[in-house]
């Protein structure tokens, strides 16, 4: 039944056209909430990840929550603690169900929860964590918890966070920085609160973009004294690892958990495979069947994103500099073409490259018609969002995270999340995938915390083979899969353990930078890994 708020004309050529459709709580300005005198930036340069986090001149709440800064509001948890800041801590109850939820979808955690909270080994370790705040990161946070650690948490992105979640995790006693919606001083604000707080210094630091680590480095360098270690999980962050490790600012350890098979092989590929339809639709409502999709970059995000929208009907179109990765593209069935040569004819943009400026002014001027924009990639540099502020465009909200972007002569874009991660902004990600990641996060911090001092130097590793296939294993029961074990015979003829590693460890790291390290292979991790 149409809805009798929108108003219609007819006529023989186009049928029904929506001239005007209004909803009450679409009437919204930019930064509705107006900035308290006294509340500038921290800090606009600290890192260029940062921007994925920032709040635009166009950011938009959900009006139908209250309006009220959670920074302005008293809250105490059922203890009486009011050492966290979220949206509503009444929220916590439907954040506890979301996690028992995603708990029966993680039972690598939950099997490395129950199988090592005996021996603590993270017993002292006080961890600060910057990822994104949702159902899954909250049983991780519990398991790290469970194992003897202490966290505080803020969130790597602003649209990500569930506040039901968070309400939930506060209520749990857990010292959570986050809300939906956070504005640009708000995400520095929270991370500053995480940090910087009297008889309380963090050893160890989880990072999602390099955000967290960069705030300590440029306001807290004596906090590195007493830090063990840094796990980084996204391309961006570790890109930013990596620059300091080259100029010599690397103070500490630090784990690349972005290039470990178990994050590359399924995170990346899988569940961006899924969770691109997942965002597309719950925006658009569109049908993928005969659409002109371009995906920029064919690495494991972009591997996943082509693999999904091939299987539902669209014609897909891939760009790549790498020409490894191109050639791929072009055996798997897609055509291999630059940006400038479809750009005026696909229906879908995505980029999935983490680099910045790839899809530029010039091309979205040169866009169809209500193409759509998002992004895959960790980092909302890819899209040029902010060359589309100025006077001439107008933008339009449609629904939350969906932009029209209009041109004067009428043409509109639809652009998704401003730029930012499509699938975490916009919809939701599958919790199994994430146990896979979040599993190997939590070995990470393990190996780094018990590390006989000497074994890892200032610079960044990957993690140890073994531990990559441990997290594998714990897996496979899910799937009642029975694994074949080596003969004596067989293992000898291939020069390898029965127990494994399997791989040699070089394996999956071609293209990685050439310092990147791992353990030897006849080293063991720092903590034993418990048996099956």
């Amino acid at each position: 039944m149409l809805s009798s708020k929108k108003k219609y004309i007819v006529n023989s050529n186009s049928g029904i056209k929506a001239q005007q459709i209004q909803f009450a709580d679409q009437k919204q300005e930019f930064n509705k909430r107006p900035t308290k005198i006294g509340r500038r930036s921290l800090s606009r340069s600290i890192s260029q990840s940062s921007t994925d986090s920032y709040s635009s001149a166009a950011s938009y709440t959900d009006s139908s929550e209250d309006e009220t800064s959670p920074r302005d509001k008293q809250q105490k948890n059922s203890k009486g603690s009011s050492d966290f800041c979220v949206k509503n801590i009444k929220q916590a109850e439907f954040g506890r169900r979301e996690i028992e939820i995603a708990e029966q979808e993680m039972p690598a955690l939950m099997a490395l929860r129950k199988r090592a909270q005996g021996e603590k080994p993270l017993a002292g370790a006080k961890i600060v964590g910057c990822t994104h705040i949702t159902a899954q990161t909250a049983v991780l946070m519990e398991t790290l918890g469970a194992l003897g650690a202490q966290c505080r948490w803020a969130a790597c992105n602003i649209y990500s966070t569930l506040n039901e979640v968070a309400a939930a995790l506060a209520e749990s006693g857990f010292p959570v920085f986050a809300w939906k919606g956070e504005s640009e001083d708000d995400f520095w604000w929270c991370i500053d609160r995480c940090v910087n707080v009297e008889g309380w210094q963090p050893n160890m630091i989880l990072d999602d973009g390099g955000d967290l680590t960069h705030w300590i480095y440029k306001k807290y360098p004596n906090m590195f004294k007493k830090i063990k270690g840094i796990v980084e999980e996204s391309v961006t962050g570790v890109h930013r690892l990596y620059q300091l490790s080259k100029a010599g600012k690397l103070c500490v350890p630090a784990m690349n958990v972005n290039d470990s098979v178990t994050k590359q092989k399924f995170d990346n590929l899988y569940c961006c495979r899924e969770s691109i339809l997942d965002g597309l639709k719950r925006t658009t409502d569109m049908m993928f069947g005969g659409k002109q999709v371009v995906v920029c970059g064919y690495g494991e995000v972009g591997k996943g994103c082509c693999a999904a929208l091939k299987a539902m009907g669209s014609i897909v179109y891939v760009t790549e500099i790498d020409p490894i990765c191109a050639l791929q593209a072009c055996m798997d069935g897609f055509r291999l073409v630059k940006l400038n040569e479809v750009i005026r004819q696909v229906d879908i943009v995505i980029t999935c490259t983490g680099n910045k400026n790839v899809v530029t002014r010039e091309h979205l001027d040169r866009m169809k018609n209500s193409c759509i924009v998002c992004n895959m990639g960790h980092s909302n540099t890819e899209i040029d969002v902010a060359s589309l502020r100025t006077p001439e465009l107008t933008w339009e909200r449609v629904r939350s995270q969906v932009d029209h972007v209009i041109w004067p002569d009428g043409k509109r874009i639809v652009l998704l999340a401003e730029g930012r991660l499509l699938n975490l902004s916009c919809s939701t990600v599958p919790t199994f995938v994430l146990s896979i990641t979040a599993t190997t996060q939590a070995l990470a911090l393990i190996e780094l915390y018990n590390a006989p001092e000497g074994r890892y130097k200032q610079d960044v590793y990957l993690l140890p083979k073994k531990m990559d296939e441990y997290v594998a294993s714990l897996h496979l029961p899910t799937f009642d899969a029975h694994l074949t074990e080596l003969t004596d015979e067989q293992a000898k003829y291939l020069g390898l353990n029965k127990n494994g590693p399997f791989k040699p460890n070089y394996y999956r790291c071609l293209g990685l930078p050439r310092n990147q390290r791992r353990l030897g292979s006849t080293e063991l991790p720092a903590v034993q890994l418990i048996p099956m």
